[in-house]
């Protein structure tokens, strides 16, 4: 026979399988849905039809409506603490829906997460993945613990794939999971928890059909429901082996042996996940991954506060001095105490029961470049090492980050440009960088992570970037003997690392030496040697090195 939806990938087809799988083993997760907002509804139905209540979880949800906590009206009213059932909870039994999942805090996806794992109140969760780029999905967390991925933006009826031809018999249980192992260590699938996916929808496609034992079809299901969405990679292709010879005929043996027709089982789940994979696969994932890299570069760390940004839940601790009073948060920790302190019609609160605002905001970046403009850079790689910042400096422009640049050549170094987010001053900046004279390494580095430690006072987040070839000959106050400028220069190095910021060593020099290394090492900075690389090959490793 064939496996079921491999001759028409229908995507509608296989979310509505998808989730009657769900309905029969509830620790299949649930399923994620990309797009297709017309077609939720049927699959909303093919879970209602099979299981309990049905909860919607909103994006801005708090713990105690999704975990559960003291019902704060009713403890005021009721004078007694008054516990109120979390929407997961509420769900047991049934199914959990979450709209706009890609918006979802990490901390929220990781206490749905955590519930699904301990499986106190089994409920199928049901995420809509409503991003429009590749790297906005729903948290890491949560998509790993829901088995089925289904992309209804590319249901195509109609459309054929290869069929896949599946023997229709049943396969022993240890030959059926080394099968789905095999085919996820194949498609590059570190998770243990995709295989075990797997073998749960076969058995649960078994049972669908009334079956005690899993067929390879019901192997050939799993494999492209759960487990080619998952695929990082194209398996590789086997060595060619040369074949012993077959062994020459005993005599008196009339019987002719005949090889069987049907291929191993490993190759049938294989072949069956191959076929759902699209045929650009690779490109989608280097998409994904150059797109997550940008979305980092330029991004400040994530930093707590008291006054502005995203909400997060609060805590013990006394207002004022910037930090605000969290009124709900403050009755709902007094409330169960109300009884004890004895105070009839009034709401006592303490010290321990007040509760105070906290936001996550991100910090701006600053990118901070510090370029050799001396007379053997100049000879070498000065005009690339334009070309690369200049590129640098327009990326950083898109994402609203700050950039500076400070040029280093004769004697001293130049902060040439402030912070700034204007890219047609850094432009001007760059076109008027001359290059000649020495080399004070020792200056440019100084100037540098002290521009970065003042941005990092004002509450930036700096990343320091040197182009230099690494060949100090002046030192820190303006001398010219190599040994004295090689220790300030090393000295200066180690000053950035002690500091803590982060920084890349490129390497523009057109033979690489061991110093750029030495000094590399000294800042705790990535080493990037680039001899014979071009302006967009050098901006290309630098911006990796930023998301890294």
């Amino acid at each position: 026979m064939t496996a079921p939806g491999v001759a028409a990938p229908d995507a509608l087809r296989d979310a509505l399988t998808a989730a009657r799988l769900c309905t029969i083993d509830p620790r299949l997760g649930g399923v994620v849905l990309k797009g297709g907002e017309m077609l939720r509804e049927a699959v909303l139905a093919e879970l209602r039809s099979g299981l309990g209540p049905e909860r919607r979880i909103p994006v801005n949800v708090d713990d105690a409506r999704l975990l559960g906590g003291i019902d704060l009206t009713v403890t005021l009213a009721a004078g007694r603490p008054v516990r109120r059932e979390g929407l997961l909870a509420e769900a047991a039994g049934g199914f959990v829906v979450l709209p706009m999942a890609e918006r979802l805090s990490e901390a929220v996806a990781g206490r749905i997460a955590a519930a699904i794992d301990t499986g106190d109140a089994r409920f199928v969760t049901i995420a809509f993945d409503d991003g429009v780029e590749a790297d906005a999905r729903p948290p890491a967390p949560l998509m790993e613990r829901l088995a089925f991925h289904i992309d209804l933006t590319d249901a195509r009826p109609g459309a054929t794939l290869s069929p896949v031809t599946v023997a229709d018999h049943a396969e022993d249980m240890p030959g059926a999971i080394n099968a789905l192992v095999g085919t996820a260590a194949a498609l590059g699938i570190a998770s243990a928890r995709a295989p075990w996916f797997a073998l749960l929808a076969a058995r649960a496609a078994a049972r669908a059909d009334g079956r005690t034992q899993v067929i390879d079809a019901d192997l050939a299901l799993a494999a492209r429901l759960v487990l080619a969405p998952r695929a990082t990679q194209w398996p590789a292709e086997p060595e060619a082996a040369e074949a012993p010879p077959p062994p020459p005929p005993e005599p008196g043996d009339g019987q002719e042996e005949t090889a069987s027709d049907t291929p191993p089982l490993d190759d049938l789940v294989l072949a069956a996940a191959l076929a759902a994979l699209p045929p650009d696969l690779l490109a989608q994932v280097a998409a994904g991954k150059s797109r997550q890299r940008a979305r980092a570069n330029g991004a400040g760390e994530r930093r707590l506060g008291h006054a502005r940004g995203r909400p997060l839940g609060a805590r013990a601790g006394m207002p004022g001095g910037g930090r605000r009073l969290s009124l709900i948060d403050t009755l709902r920790a007094a409330a169960p105490w109300q009884r004890l302190r004895g105070r009839e019609g009034r709401v006592m609160i303490r010290r321990d029961d007040l509760r105070i605002r906290r936001f996550e905001a991100r910090a701006e970046a600053l990118t901070i470049f510090a370029v050799d403009a001396s007379g053997s850079s100049a000879l070498a790689r000065l005009a690339e090492a334009k070309g690369a910042v200049e590129l640098l400096l327009a990326e950083a422009y898109v994402k609203r980050a700050e950039v500076a640049l400070i040029a280093f050549r004769g004697t001293s170094a130049e902060t040439l440009l402030p912070p700034t987010r204007s890219l047609t001053r850094a432009r001007r900046s760059l076109a008027d960088l001359p290059g000649g004279g020495g080399t004070p390494l020792a200056a440019g580095l100084n100037a540098a992570r002290e521009l970065a430690e003042s941005a990092r006072a004002r509450g930036r987040t700096p990343f320091v970037v040197v182009l230099t070839d690494g060949r100090a000959n002046i030192a820190a106050d303006g001398g010219t003997v190599r040994a004295v400028a090689e220790r300030d220069a090393a000295g200066a190095a180690r000053a950035i690392g002690l500091a803590g910021i982060a920084a890349a060593f490129v390497d523009i020099s057109a033979r690489p030496r061991p110093e750029g290394a030495m000094l590399a090492a000294a800042m705790r900075a990535r080493y990037l040697a680039l001899p014979r690389a071009d302006a967009t090959t050098m901006h290309a490793a630098i911006s990796a090195v930023q998301a890294a």
